[in-house]
């Protein structure tokens, strides 16, 4: 019996790489790998469902899914997570001290319906009290004007969200002071650049993020892997070989992580990085599968209707299919 081919679009991440080298294999899968970033990988699989398998925003899937639209079903791998703390930006000449001075602010970010910019929302209501209909969100591209909002969304009236300007990036309208801060997955140019007015609102961030861990044990999780739905209709056992293999693929890169014989990463201090995320979170500080990540789930599922992006709060079951909410015990 031959293997099903498919293709694959993924992240070149230390945790996909075992899956990207082959040294992984997907059971009853022969698979041809794209390596992308997630931007180009979201547009295309959600505009034109180009791939059999493929990364996916959290937030797009949850949309797709409260449409009844999504070409894909979810397989609880969560190859990308990240706190959100260091990625808010702010103007220093605005008065913003402090989380609360963002109510009456405009505020860009790529795409209200990000995954990014709903944990950060979530984040800045529960914690300080901001509300989305708190701010007036400027919505367009964070280094190039024109970026469109890869799924139509349909946001509840007190929801102000103004387009920007078709020739302006939402880096320049903040390097020049024409909205009051920035969120969004990645620092605009301007504040890598080292722009005297442009910082960051939590000055450490880390320890914020630290600080959020410790009261919510939430590690959110930004994105999850899809598979072509008619696909999985004609090969159910897919999904629970796909959460398999991401699984056995995670776990090898974390235990090189841990071989300090030679860092593995292109950066000091790694091993004292690791050893703090271990006493913050325990050794299964990313972990993979529905269980052990139900919590994070549902705070994010309840953010995503909340915010007026899910016409229903919707369940974890909506997202996964059954066989990958539970593993097999020897």
């Amino acid at each position: 019996m031959s293997k099903l081919r498919l293709s694959i679009a993924i992240g070149d991440y230390d945790r996909n790489r075992p899956l990207l080298d082959g040294e992984v294999q997907i059971d009853g899968v022969d698979p041809v790998f794209m390596k992308l970033f997630p931007e180009e990988i979201f547009f295309r699989a959600f505009r034109h469902a180009e791939f059999d398998v493929c990364e996916a925003s959290l937030s797009s899937f949850a949309v797709k899914v409260d449409h009844g639209t999504n070409p894909y079903v979810g397989v609880p791998a969560f190859v990308s997570r990240a706190f959100r703390h260091s990625e808010i930006f702010i103007r220093t000449d605005r008065g913003i001290e402090k989380p609360e001075d963002l109510k009456g602010k405009r505020i860009g970010c790529p795409e209200y319906q990000l995954t990014a910019c709903v944990w950060i929302r979530s984040m800045l209501e529960d914690d300080y009290g901001v509300r989305p209909t708190d701010v007036t969100w400027v919505r367009g591209g964070i280094e190039q004007p024109g970026r469109a909002e890869k799924i139509a969304v349909s946001l509840p009236s007190d929801i102000r969200v103004e387009q920007a300007p078709a020739d302006r990036s939402l880096n320049q309208m903040l390097a020049d002071g024409e909205i009051d801060g920035f969120i969004g997955p990645r620092a605009p140019s301007a504040f890598e650049a080292g722009h005297l007015k442009i910082a960051r609102l939590f000055a450490t961030p880390t320890a914020a993020a630290s600080d959020y861990y410790r009261r919510t044990n939430i590690f959110p999780i930004m994105h999850v892997i899809g598979a072509r739905r008619t696909i999985v209709e004609d090969q159910p056992w897919l999904p629970a070989a796909l959460l398999k293999a991401f699984e056995q693929s995670k776990r090898i890169a974390l235990s090189r992580l841990t071989d300090t014989s030679a860092t593995k990463v292109t950066l000091p201090f790694v091993e004292e990085q690791l050893q703090s995320a271990k006493k913050l979170m325990g050794n299964d500080f990313w972990s993979y599968g529905v269980e052990a990540n139900r919590h994070v789930l549902d705070a994010f599922l309840q953010a995503h209707h909340t915010h007026g992006l899910s016409s229903r709060r919707l369940g974890v079951e909506d997202l996964f299919p059954a066989p990958t909410l539970e593993a097999f015990k020897i």
